[in-house]
């Protein structure tokens, strides 16, 4: 038995259109198909909603609900907003700035590029605050993986042990940082 893959991954939205709209023009996902119901098919509750999907590339799907019977969505007040996010790979630091450029222009407020040693983000928001992240890979992107692949078992040992970060792969983040300090 093992997974295939992920079917979907489904957040919720303020405005089902609103969204389709904002990720078709800024992050050129093709909107795929809607899906509205009076009643959850799951679980047979009276609760209309719209649900969308839109193509994120390699056979991935990003699909929102709209809850408008609902209270307003909110956030984990005990989670910062840079834990929860989608991370979406480009193809190489090109397509990255070209993204990062596009965004800025229509007025989205972009951070980075952040040198995470095996790749490169940028984050910023969408309209419904969920945190986005787009990430091309470094020229050395296999050997960092290969170089964190040999420590993971044990950091995570580690860190279970003593819910503190251990020091196994502060080559990772380098470049990072130095380039923080020194600015």
């Amino acid at each position: 038995m093992q997974v295939q893959r992920i079917h979907h991954v489904a957040y919720r939205c303020h405005d089902a259109k609103q969204t389709v709209q904002w990720y078709e023009k800024m992050l050129n996902m093709r909107f795929m198909l809607a899906i509205a119901e009076d009643l959850v098919p799951s679980t047979r509750e009276p609760d209309p909603y719209m649900h969308v999907f839109l193509d994120a590339g390699g056979g991935n799907v990003l699909a929102f609900f709209e809850l408008p019977t609902k209270p307003a969505m909110g956030r984990d007040p005990n989670t910062p907003p840079w834990v929860q996010h989608i991370a979406f790979r480009v193809k190489d630091r090109d397509t990255l700035l070209q993204y990062r450029a596009h965004l800025e222009a229509e007025g989205v407020k972009v951070l980075g590029v952040t040198d995470h040693g095996a790749f490169h983000s940028i984050y910023f928001f969408d309209p419904n605050g969920h945190r986005l992240e787009l990430a091309c890979p470094d020229p050395d992107e296999q050997a960092m993986l290969e170089r964190m692949d040999a420590v993971k078992w044990d950091m995570l040992n580690d860190w279970a042990r003593t819910k503190k970060a251990p020091h196994h792969a502060d080559f990772f983040h380098r470049r990072e940082f130095t380039k923080a300090a020194s600015e």
